[in-house]
């Protein structure tokens, strides 16, 4: 039985598998998507998810255990400074699998792993509650034809000597008015 048995042995020695993983798990955080096997890909989202979420503590402590793990110093800084910050609100779930058939030597089932993409998501403004229901009740009531409320008493500002205007709309000026000006 195989209870409280973490990970998988994949047919290799110990140190076999630490570097395999240590490897594809560089080239994941490098190029963001590898293709393997399924197995493969299973395990390796374990080790992803550890290496994210040290690298969302962003301490000396937490670099210098990534570097112990990875032994490479630009994949280091691309997983603090680009990836982990990526994913400051997402509590887990950094990777995804997809299926992608049999290789046609050994019909092994193979799969892309790679990290999710977060689409960016732009801050709306909220608006208050007197302007939602303006806008519900634009939508609703009928259009005049006629002045409307905010045209009657709209005056503009302007040189001095201009008279106020009593409407939104700019009045016609008689021909006679022009010629005379």
């Amino acid at each position: 039985m195989r209870h409280r048995v973490a990970g998988r042995k994949l047919s290799r020695h110990t140190k076999h598998r630490e570097l395999m993983f240590r490897n594809m798990l560089v080239s994941l955080l490098e190029h963001q998507r590898i293709k393997t096997t399924l197995a493969k890909a299973k395990e390796l989202r374990s080790w992803a998810e550890k290496m994210i979420s040290l690298g969302k503590k962003n301490s000396l402590h937490a670099r210098r255990l990534a570097f112990a793990l990875l032994r490479d110093e630009g994949t280091v800084k691309k997983l603090f400074d680009e990836i982990a910050p990526r994913y400051k609100d997402r509590e887990g779930g950094y990777t995804r699998i997809y299926k992608m058939g049999w290789r046609p030597g050994d019909n092994a089932p193979l799969s892309l792993i790679e990290l999710v993409t977060l689409s960016p998501t732009p801050e709306k403004k909220k608006k208050s509650a007197m302007k939602k229901a303006r806008e519900v009740l634009e939508k609703v009531t009928p259009k005049r034809k006629g002045k409307r409320k905010g045209e009657e008493k709209k005056e503009t500002k302007g040189k001095k000597g201009e008279g106020k205007e009593t409407s939104g709309k700019k009045e016609k000026k008689k021909p006679s008015e022009e010629k005379s000006e």
